[in-house]
């Protein structure tokens, strides 16, 4: 303890040196917890985006994700209801959700569009789906389908556009049976929703479930998707679900499987807050080895004299280097305080980020502070400092006695 404390009465000798290497340690250390803590929101953000649309673990016919399917539904599962009733006991589960993809034509009588369409159990769909879901007009569809009137539809926000329907609208849906024929359904839009992708905008359709079977004739789905009340049990579910059913004729997959552009994302921010990290790392570096090295040249004759006096060279470089690990511990300690300024005035203010590439929708500004990550980035910078400090002392610290004291 005594020796830091002569080590912080050494780095107070020259303040403004001193001060100068401590903004550039808090600012590069700001740097990286900001960047690091917006990475890690919209990784967050990413991920539960990604994991409410497809499900946690999705189950499906042992040929369904190989390829494309001669006739509707032939790759569907028969028994849903059964393995939505299986898969729903465990605790862990906080909803069983089957879906039936399909396509076809949608048309207002006088102009016809490609959609693609989902066929949802509405009672659970839109619980799970959460904030995640953007209705820009009416509502969405009600928790089960009326026996009276035309069955309910939502459309895609550029679909409807092109449609020219609003809720209310009535719409003929046609697509191809199971038994390869034309089948058509009038329909009465209830919603209009964005997915925040322009291109699934231009053909998204989501009916009741029992409309879409009926409109194919058939009983199957095309997947029963698992939602799980913790993310991070995903892979333990999926490996639970295959050694629990080893005989079933399914295939399983998970969100991070069929999260394409989450993969893609994660990939390109770690690859350049890993690129900005060690960039601020050594110019972390560089500071305070100038800092340090401009004052072993003016200590010289001091280092001379302990040396004649009886310490070692380690010793000698033990100071510096408590010196170099003070102006580290500094400089974290300022950087994490402009990190939480920093946090606190985007939160206040209310910045949007743009849209990012594919989407038409942008997010707001975030920066997640997390623990661990402080501590990977206080860490990176007192060892750099540290590792500065003793890469400019040790050298002045072996050299002969008579040298030290006779520099000028």
């Amino acid at each position: 303890m005594k020796w830091l404390l002569f080590a912080v009465k050494n780095v107070l000798r020259n303040r403004r040196r001193s001060l100068v290497t401590i903004l550039i340690a808090g600012i590069g250390t700001a740097a990286m917890l900001v960047g690091g803590g917006f990475s890690r929101y919209t990784f967050t953000a990413l991920r539960e985006s990604a994991a409410r649309e497809t499900g946690h673990v999705i189950v499906a016919h042992e040929r369904f994700f190989e390829g494309d399917e001669d006739t509707p539904m032939q790759n569907g599962l028969e028994d849903g209801s059964a393995i939505q009733a299986a898969l729903a006991t465990d605790p862990a589960v906080r909803a069983v959700i089957p879906r039936l993809q399909f396509t076809g034509l949608v048309s207002n009588g006088e102009k016809s569009a490609i959609f693609v369409g989902t066929g949802v159990d509405a009672a659970g769909e839109f619980k799970v789906r959460g904030p995640f879901l953007s209705v820009n007009a009416g509502s969405t569809l009600a928790s089960h389908p009326t026996p009276e009137g035309l069955p309910e539809v939502m459309l895609g926000q550029d679909l409807a556009r092109v449609l020219r329907a609003a809720p209310g609208t009535s719409l003929t849906l046609l697509a191809t049976t199971t038994e390869g024929t034309l089948n058509a359904q009038d329909v009465v839009v209830k919603g209009v929703y964005s997915t925040g992708v322009p291109e699934l905008d231009k053909r998204a359709v989501m009916v009741h479930l029992a409309t879409a079977q009926k409109l194919l004739l058939t009983r199957k789905v095309s997947t029963v998707s698992v939602y799980l009340r913790d993310t991070s049990g995903t892979e333990a579910m999926r490996a639970q679900i295959a050694q629990l059913h080893p005989n079933a004729h399914w295939a399983l997959q998970t969100w991070r499987d069929q999260a394409f552009y989450y993969q893609s994302v994660s990939a390109l921010y770690d690859r350049i807050f890993g690129l900005l990290g060690a960039i601020i790392v050594v110019i972390v570096l560089f500071a305070v080895s100038n800092t340090l090295g401009m004052a072993v040249v003016e200590r010289t004759r001091e280092i001379g004299t302990l040396r004649a006096l009886g310490a070692f060279p380690g010793q000698v470089t033990r100071n510096f280097v408590l010196e170099g690990l003070v102006l580290g511990l500094a400089g974290a300690a300022l950087g994490i305080l402009l990190t939480l300024g920093f946090r606190l005035g985007v939160d206040v203010l209310g910045l949007q980020m743009p849209p990012p590439p594919g989407r038409s929708t942008g997010y707001p500004l975030h920066v997640d502070f997390a623990l661990s990550l402080t501590g990977i980035v206080t860490a990176a910078v007192v060892l750099s400092a540290v590792l500065a400090a003793w890469l400019v002392s040790r050298k002045a610290a072996h050299r002969p006695v008579v040298e030290a004291l006779g520099h000028v």
